[in-house]
């Protein structure tokens, strides 16, 4: 799904890439065969190969219509950055600002970027290589970007925070495509519950990153929650203790991926995280004990 109307709101879809990533098995801590065996087949079509055991998995932006403002929702890996931690994102040549235009949007055209954290496939198109400088791509947006993330990832703080689980896969992100945008100002660092503009209110979701948020868009007649990395592939609304290894706190990660949960199936919000293949956004049932997926 490409295009979602919650009334007066427009979202739009904005793919990177896609392709496969990793199989459920190295992509989970916490991994139970007997438990994948079972749910496998709940999962909406196109975003698990059960045959191969392959998860697929996209790279994708949204643009949120909203009160004549719009608003860009994370911004990808970005193209020619370097990314000796995870190659498949490094170099990349996409057409990324051409499908933004075709969807209706030129960069000048962006009010606001908001990244759900900062991690390598968050912020790429934060910024674009001019001569041999980065400098912001959306060039009257304002950026808004966790404080905690901000402060967590920056290579000054090194001895701060000298364990960090994704260290070498995020090495260099901050460096091309976060510090250009404080560095020049245009940044707004939030910290706790955040209404960023109207019907855009921003929650702390910690784990994943320190600084991970949700982003709740409300609309006249429905809402949507994107959930960014708390949720990597949809077998985790059907088993919330399966973390990513990519998850910096790993307890911190299941407590706030099941009260992200919670609250979004109590609400009937589109939940809609980063990277989900198929159609790219699931609502979330109440199921037994725990929680199930219902299609859009």
């Amino acid at each position: 799904m490409d295009r979602l109307s919650l009334g007066d709101v427009r979202i739009h879809r904005i793919e990177e890439w896609q392709g496969v990533f990793l199989s459920p098995q190295q992509l989970f801590t916490g991994f139970d065969e007997a438990d994948y065996v079972r749910v496998k087949t709940q999962v909406p079509e196109g975003t698990l190969d059960t045959g191969n055991d392959e998860i697929h998995a996209q790279l994708q932006s949204w643009v949120v219509d909203i009160n004549g403002m719009k608003v860009l929702i994370d911004t990808g890996a970005g193209n020619h950055k370097e990314r000796p931690g995870i190659p498949l994102f490094g170099q990349l040549e996409t057409p990324f600002i051409e499908r933004l235009a075709a969807a209706g949007f030129a960069p000048e055209d962006i009010d606001m970027v908001i990244c759900t954290h900062l991690h390598v496939d968050h912020v790429g198109w934060n910024t674009k290589l001019e001569g041999d400088a980065w400098v912001p791509a959306f060039p009257r947006a304002r950026y808004i970007f966790s404080a905690a993330d901000a402060e967590y990832w920056n290579p000054e703080n090194r001895s701060k925070f000298p364990e960090k689980i994704g260290e070498a896969v995020n090495e260099g992100f901050f460096d091309d495509s976060v510090r250009p945008i404080l560095e020049r100002g245009m940044a707004e660092l939030v910290s706790g519950r955040a209404e960023v503009a109207p019907g855009i209110v921003l929650d702390p979701a910690p784990g994943h990153t320190p600084g991970s948020m949700t982003i709740t868009v409300a609309g006249r007649d429905d809402s949507a929650v994107f959930v960014g990395d708390i949720l990597h592939h949809p077998l985790q609304v059907l088993q919330p203790q399966w973390n990513s290894i990519f998850c910096e706190d790993q307890e911190q990660a299941r407590v706030t991926r099941r009260a992200v949960l919670s609250r979004v199936a109590d609400m009937g919000a589109v939940m809609i995280p980063a990277h989900f293949a198929g159609e790219h956004m699931v609502r979330v049932t109440r199921a037994d004990e725990g929680f199930g997926i219902a299609e859009i």
